[in-house]
């Protein structure tokens, strides 16, 4: 399909024209082939100006926390109010065979059939953050083909996962009743980024949901007091971070979330901080390409390309430091 034709479909296609233009122009996305990239480059230009509507939401916790479940749950019941659910779920990429298994789909079996949702999973390729490379791009195929809620599943690798915040207008964090002490809980990188942190399973032992909800909420003041100071000054105007407990397998606790999803959707467009978030991720996204294209483009140029085998071997074989090598390949990109 031509990138015109999989605007059409994507934008006035059927439901099974549109599912297969989405998960086309998706992966014409996530190809690294230059040509490919141009007519993608294209594509993106000419459904933007369908985008911006849905609620972007991203979920993150660590493995075994539940967060295929919750989605799932989360996902029939949202169809069932009438919205449109999109899913975008990555899955780590093997370092050894570069291979994904791409399984949240099979996970979500339920979710997977109903009409009004979209799941695609996606490799992680070696992308730090939780989130693959192409997501942002991804997200905007969804919203331009009338997807109201976007949601955004990372890899789970724990403390580094960040990224999604990045792009998602609520970042919400997945906790197990026994993940570990207070110092745990008041660790930051994940948990000072949060908007709303949900201990998931909590029907297990709920003593320890009880205990772990008064530590994460005591431990999110503390990171607002230090960390953001925003956080700390009560501001009915300002969204302050919230615990929440629940049970997705059973679905307790999942329209609690969600009334507080848009109690902060109403909050921060009142406030203009949703479009304020918006703004800065655009600009973010775009240095971030910015960088990535550098690189690639040092990596492919001339001078580089005739350097590199001997610089390389020079490195390993301990004759040259690996900062003087690197200024030398940089020397040789500029002088070119």
């Amino acid at each position: 399909m031509t990138p015109e034709q999989l605007q059409e479909g994507i934008l006035h296609g059927n439901a099974a024209v549109q599912r297969r233009a989405m998960a086309k122009a998706i992966t014409l996305l996530e190809s690294t082939r230059s040509d490919h990239r141009t007519l993608a480059d294209g594509l993106l230009t000419a459904l933007l100006p369908y985008t911006g509507k849905a609620l972007r939401l991203g979920i993150s916790g660590v493995p075994g926390v539940g967060k295929s479940t919750f989605i799932e749950t989360l996902g029939m019941q949202l169809t069932a109010q009438g919205h449109r659910v999109a899913v975008l779920a990555i899955d780590p990429s093997s370092t050894v065979s570069g291979g994904s298994i791409l399984g949240d789909k099979t996970r979500m079996e339920h979710l997977s059939v109903n009409p009004n949702a979209y799941i695609r999973p996606s490799p992680s390729s070696g992308t730090l953050g939780g989130v693959a490379e192409k997501t942002r791009e991804a997200m905007l195929v969804c919203e331009a083909a009338g997807y109201d809620v976007v949601i955004v599943e990372t890899v789970g690798v724990g403390q580094s996962e960040i990224a999604v915040h990045g792009m998602t207008d609520m970042y919400c964090v997945l906790q197990l009743p026994n993940a570990g002490d207070d110092l745990q809980a008041i660790k930051k990188g994940v948990m000072e980024r949060a908007d709303l942190v949900v201990i998931n399973k909590a029907d297990i032992d709920p003593h320890a949901a009880t205990r772990a909800e008064a530590q994460i909420t005591s431990s999110l003041r503390l990171l607002g007091m230090h960390g953001n100071p925003e956080n700390a000054s009560h501001n009915e105007q300002l969204w302050q971070p919230k615990v929440l407990q629940m049970s997705a397998l059973k679905g307790e606790g999942v329209e609690r979330f969600w009334q507080m999803v848009q109690s902060f959707q109403m909050l921060q467009t009142r406030n203009g901080r949703l479009k304020q978030r918006r703004e800065q991720q655009s600009l973010a996204w775009m240095w971030e390409r910015i960088d990535a294209g550098l690189k690639q483009a040092f990596k492919q140029h001339p001078k580089v390309q005739a350097l590199l085998p001997d610089i390389q071997a020079d490195v390993v074989a301990g004759r040259l430091p690996a900062s003087t090598a690197a200024r030398q390949l940089l020397n040789a990109q500029m002088d070119g």
